[in-house]
């Protein structure tokens, strides 16, 4: 039973690795933990993550004063620390700051509300006069309507009586009787209109000259 296996696990071996390999199990690195690989920075073959302050603060961390490093050459530099403390007010603001703007965006946030309350308040105080124009306004605009169409069939009516049943609305000829009615009845209209200023004007006369002369005393001419 175990040759057939063992045969089995050889074949599978062979299929899924590209050379034979040995199954073991290297041991554990001892050599070079106790020493502290701190590289040279002058030399043109060091990494650029082996150099500067951020490699050396590693090996302080890692190391501690073994490590060689000085931890007062890690505190940042007096410019550094304004930009670091300017950073920090920029991106990291304190908890009072956090409080004062939550506040202040509440309170714009409630100021808008009251705003947008009050303009639909308003709005809601024209809205019957709104209506009411609408109304009117399509109310004209059907009688407007109505009049053209009136207008059509009596100019429509009269062309029939001059020129015939058969007359077609778009011809030069309809489009010209339609101009010289319209002219007339501007006339007939500025006609009306000025017959009903000179009725105005003669009863107004008439009313004038039936007052008393008693009710416009004549002027007292002191000698």
């Amino acid at each position: 039973m175990a040759l057939p296996m063992q045969r089995c696990w050889t074949r599978l071996r062979a299929l899924t690795l590209p050379w034979p390999a040995a199954g073991y199990h290297a041991r554990p690195r001892t050599w070079g933990l106790d020493t502290i690989y701190k590289p040279d920075p002058n030399d043109p073959a060091t990494k650029e993550w082996h150099k500067g302050p951020a490699y050396e603060a590693k090996l302080y961390g890692r190391h501690g004063s073994a490590s060689g490093v000085r931890p007062e050459s890690l505190w940042p530099s007096p410019e550094q620390l304004k930009a670091i403390e300017k950073e920090e007010k920029e991106w990291y603001p304190s908890l009072q700051e956090m409080l004062e703007r939550l506040e202040a965006k509440d309170k714009e946030m409630l100021q808008k509300k009251r705003e947008r309350e009050r303009l639909i308040a308003a709005n809601m105080a024209k809205m019957p006069k709104m209506v009411e124009e609408w109304r009117r306004a399509k109310k004209e605009a059907r009688q407007k309507e109505r009049d053209e169409k009136a207008r059509k069939e009596r100019l429509l009516a009269l062309a029939r009586e001059k020129f015939g049943v058969h007359v077609d609305s778009r011809s030069t000829k309809f489009q010209e009787m339609v101009k010289e009615l319209e002219k007339e009845e501007k006339k007939k209209a500025k006609a009306v209109k000025r017959k009903q200023r000179e009725e105005e004007r003669a009863a107004m006369a008439s009313v004038l000259s039936a007052v008393p002369a008693a009710a416009h005393p004549a002027p007292d001419h002191k000698t």
